[in-house]
């Protein structure tokens, strides 16, 4: 008589494997990046394996949007700046009657150190300490916020018919120094932030007097 049959083991379906995100686009490895950077962390720290990891994809689909972290990074710089120059300008065309220009537009520039975005942080660190390549995709961002306020303060001048001298060399300076104020906020207590958006105001007030007596002196 043949020995009785044992019972066949049951062997429990795993779960099926969640997969990596099939399909991503350029914007998603951004964002990505972005919530690994934080305010303190340099884009230079960053790795392919990282942020792949982040973005939920696989090392190698991290180069059909990027051809290196080098080419991630300039893209983070250039969100950084076009984000921070749409955020100004917005608030700069709510402004109601009696408000002031100059006062809404360095207090929503510096508001952004209290972002989650993190956005002026990266321009902030990457101008300062980031490679030479870093520091000229900052700059390049610079520059966009010159020729954008260039172009207000020769508005705003024909609109209330005040003369401006030099709007190009004015733009520079008041860009150089909002940005130079933010260095210093990013070091100081959140309480102290009003004081410093008093004086960096009176610094520009200064600024655009002088800028007018000297186009009155000129004519």
């Amino acid at each position: 008589m043949s020995p009785p049959r044992k019972a066949a083991t049951v062997r429990k379906s795993r779960p099926p494997r969640q997969g990596r995100k099939p399909a991503i686009s350029r914007q998603d490895v951004i964002d990505a990046a972005l919530k690994l950077l934080g305010p303190h962390r340099s884009v230079a720290t960053l790795s392919l394996r990282e942020v792949a990891r982040a973005a939920d994809i696989a090392p190698n689909s991290f180069y059909r949007q990027f051809q290196s972290i080098d080419d991630l990074a300039v893209a983070l710089i250039e969100q950084a700046g076009a984000s921070l120059r749409n955020i100004i300008w917005t608030a700069r065309s709510r402004i109601s009657e009696g408000e002031s220009v100059i006062r809404t537009s360095v207090e929503t520039f510096l508001q952004q150190l209290q972002s989650d975005q993190h956005y002026l942080h990266l321009l902030l660190r990457e101008g300062a300490v980031g490679s030479p390549a870093f520091k000229h995709a900052v700059e390049r961002q610079l520059e966009f916020f010159e020729k954008e306020l260039q172009l207000d303060l020769v508005r705003l001048a024909a609109a209330s018919k005040t003369p401006i001298h030099n709007a190009e060399i004015v733009s520079r300076a008041i860009t150089r120094l909002v940005f130079s104020m933010a260095t210093s906020a990013v070091e100081l207590p959140p309480k102290l932030h009003p004081k410093l958006i008093d004086d960096t105001c009176e610094m520009i007030n200064t600024i655009m007097v002088g800028t007018q007596t000297l186009a009155k002196q000129s004519k």
